[in-house]
């Protein structure tokens, strides 16, 4: 939707879109086909996994389809892009060549060096592409003039990141607002041209190709207004809503049929990213539980032999979209406690037992729960579940306190790498874990979750809220 207002339409950019949509196909058999003389085999062009590697490709490895996508993401951004889509081919390609026995005919070393050469092949295709679009397709246009209608934080964001992306080929000349620039309190890089008033009559008298309404919903009437006098010019006119206002999560538009929405409150793990994330956690979990499974056994005869009680302890948690689920952890305490009223463990807490005090400081009563993971109940990283009693007390005194479930909860968190984990017994507690359980909701990444992963290791055995 946003192309247009970067670039006006034309035969050179929908060949190079094209061709875009063909490389990774191409060069993913180049590879295959590379891999296989290397290795000394026969390289069969009219093979069924050949077709369907190529199939695969041009549906599932490819670049984002807005042009003005691509220009503007950074390269990091397209690096992590190319290989999570990279590794959804692959777990989809092993799921169909199971089924069909197309991928029988090749040996697993030419398989595994094939899928680990490639993403590189494509990584570098990729930002080759990215490059030549902006150096040569970019350099095909002039740059188009804008004004902005409103002054806000919605239109100053917008002008500082066109401002900041010179690949966008837009310069805002200046904004027009009734206010005075006192009144306003504009930033000393901004200028204020003159009032609504005086718009149509600029746009008639200057070069300006796009004109994006920042007005807020409320002053509709003077939207109207606007628009009728903008109607005797060839200007491109985008309605720009104070989305800044809203506390707003994952916030993206699209449309239903025709009917244009914006989401403010959404799971980020949507499409491919869910894919990605669902793949990471079950490939992750798979390898911890067999890599530890020596140690899961003598942990669960420890506890066995510390006191009496089950091995295994569950606890009713709320998962995802608040519905109640079974969370399994070794036990540590001499009680069971799963009902309306349940009392957060404390610092020399008499409950829990000797084996329990160690599995708690080293967080390896936790393991369990990649039972849940691969159940699809939890994730590794996400929101921590608290149990039912404690979400049905903060629930009504924490402001946004539920929308944490929107998402999966993980083993461990954003909270919790920032120290936010053990008893809370101060309600300034529990909000400051939820204002970074939010903040991963806004900002998520796979390297967020990387990244949490690693610091949760590197917190493993120097946690002090650890009891």
């Amino acid at each position: 939707m946003t192309q247009p207002v970067l670039l006006k339409q034309s035969f050179l950019i929908a060949i190079m879109t094209g061709i875009q949509a063909l490389v990774p196909a191409v060069m993913a058999v180049a590879s295959l086909y590379a891999t296989i003389i290397f290795f000394g085999g026969q390289f069969d062009p009219s093979s069924a996994a050949i077709v369907i590697v190529g199939v695969l490709c041009l549906f599932l490895v490819q670049p984002p389809r807005e042009v003005s996508t691509q220009l503007t993401s950074a390269r990091l951004s397209a690096v992590v892009d190319v290989i999570l889509r990279w590794l959804l081919l692959l777990a989809v390609l092993l799921a169909v060549g199971y089924v069909t026995k197309s991928l029988n005919g090749y040996p697993r070393h030419i398989f595994l060096t094939w899928a680990a050469v490639t993403p590189v092949v494509l990584v570098a295709t990729t930002l080759l592409m990215q490059e030549v679009m902006r150096r040569f397709l970019m350099n095909a246009f002039d740059t188009r003039s804008a004004i902005v209608a409103g002054y806000n934080t919605s239109s100053l964001e917008l002008a500082r990141r066109l401002r900041s992306n010179p690949g966008m080929r837009v310069e805002v000349t200046g904004f027009f607002d009734d206010r005075s620039m006192d009144r306003l309190g504009m930033e000393d890089d901004v200028k204020l041209v003159g009032s609504l008033s005086d718009m149509a009559q600029y746009v008639k008298t200057n070069r300006t190709d796009v004109i994006f309404v920042a007005l807020p919903i409320r002053h509709i009437k003077r939207v109207m207004n606007l628009l009728d006098d903008l109607r005797d010019t060839t200007a491109s006119i985008y309605y720009v809503p104070d989305i800044f206002v809203f506390d707003l999560i994952q916030a993206r538009s699209g449309e239903i049929h025709g009917i244009p929405v914006v989401a403010m409150c959404e799971t980020p793990f949507y499409g491919y990213r869910g894919v990605a994330k669902r793949v990471t956690d079950v490939g992750f979990s798979l390898a911890i539980l067999l890599m530890l499974l020596p140690l899961l056994v003598v942990i669960a005869m420890a506890v066995k032999l510390s006191s009496p009680g089950p091995i295994i302890f569950k606890q009713r948690r709320y998962g995802l979209d608040g519905k109640e689920i079974a969370v399994y952890k070794f036990r540590t305490m001499r009680v069971t406690e799963d009902g309306e009223r349940i009392r957060q463990a404390s610092k020399y807490d008499s409950r829990i037992t000797r084996v329990g005090g160690v599995l708690r400081r080293t967080s390896m009563d936790e393991l369990p729960q990649l039972i849940n993971v691969l159940q699809g109940r939890m994730s590794l990283v996400g929101p921590r579940p608290h149990a039912i009693a404690h979400n049905e007390e903060y629930r009504k005194l924490i402001k946004g306190y539920m929308v944490r479930h929107k998402v999966l909860p993980g083993i461990t968190g954003l909270a919790q790498v920032n120290g936010c984990r053990g008893e809370t017994s101060k309600l300034e507690e529990m909000e400051a874990r939820v204002n970074y359980d939010l903040d991963y909701l806004r900002h998520w990444s796979p390297m967020l979750d990387i990244k949490i992963i690693l610091l949760t290791i590197a917190k493993v055995f120097r946690d002090e809220k650890a009891y």
